[in-house]
């Protein structure tokens, strides 16, 4: 192979993958799998599930903090990769005790975490999903003040090199201030924007390439805006909170 070509391949083997369908009908199955209703285009699974059949598959990573219930495995593999206080303590999200923060202030162990990061890309890719949506992108606001705005956008840039290089198009997750910071995302899902008014901030960015989900303990006005706005150009659900599958109790979605 010539020079010239194996610099196009390897140009072609980092350029972004499609995308999910613009304003196709979406579900968010993070509490867990169910078959798709009719007319579902998009679906989004936690990494640990297969991805569900016939639709654009979103697969779910939590990168910047644990997953709940993997401390054991942190802290047995990687536990210089977790982030801790002057004291040793490690910091965990407030919001979700059970999850807590990576560790990203450092080349090295940015490095180190986006190697775990990218073999769960290459797991996802290979299980047949064609996007993914790390999480917890906004760790550093709950840091204590140990990680910045910066370190999210060094290693937030590293897995959009790795997730394109599985074959995944990755979104931006929540955070609208880091939608102008050009990290390379192909396209967002935004959580409870219309509550925030942080819609903007997603469709100056990427467009009609944006996934919006508001929740029902936010009651339904939100959602009911929303659709208002711009029902058929993008894709917009209401879920529960808990995301439950179909048949379990408090389980909502509906689309528009």
């Amino acid at each position: 192979m010539s020079a010239f070509l194996a610099t196009l391949v390897a140009l072609l083997g980092v350029l972004a993958p499609p995308g999910p369908p613009v304003a196709g009908a979406a579900d968010y199955q993070l509490g867990g799998a169910y078959a798709p209703a009719a007319g579902v285009q998009i679906v989004t699974r936690d990494r640990t599930e297969k991805p569900a059949e016939g639709v654009y598959s979103i697969c779910y990573v939590n990168a910047f903090q644990t997953q709940p219930g993997s401390y054991g495995w942190w802290k047995q593999r990687h536990p210089e990769l977790l982030l801790r206080t002057s004291k040793g303590k490690v910091v965990r999200d407030p919001g979700w005790p059970d999850e807590i923060l990576l560790d990203i202030r450092t080349p090295a162990k940015r490095a180190a975490l986006a190697k775990v990061v990218g073999a769960w890309f290459t797991r996802c890719a290979a299980d047949g999903f064609q996007g993914t949506e790390p999480d917890n992108l906004d760790s550093w606001t709950r840091s204590r003040g140990l990680l910045r705005q910066s370190h999210a956008v060094a290693f937030a840039t590293l897995m959009v090199r790795d997730a394109h290089r599985a074959g995944l198009a990755i979104a931006q997750k929540n955070t609208p201030e880091l939608s102008d910071k050009g990290i390379g995302f192909d396209f967002a899902v935004a959580e409870e924007c219309e509550v925030y008014r942080e819609c903007g901030a997603y469709t100056k960015a990427y467009g009609r390439r944006v996934i919006e989900i508001e929740y029902t303990d936010n009651g339904r006005s939100a959602f009911a805006r929303a659709c208002a706005a711009r029902s058929g150009t993008h894709s917009i659900l209401l879920r529960d909170r808990d995301v439950v599958p179909r048949g379990a109790a408090g389980y909502v979605y509906r689309t528009c």
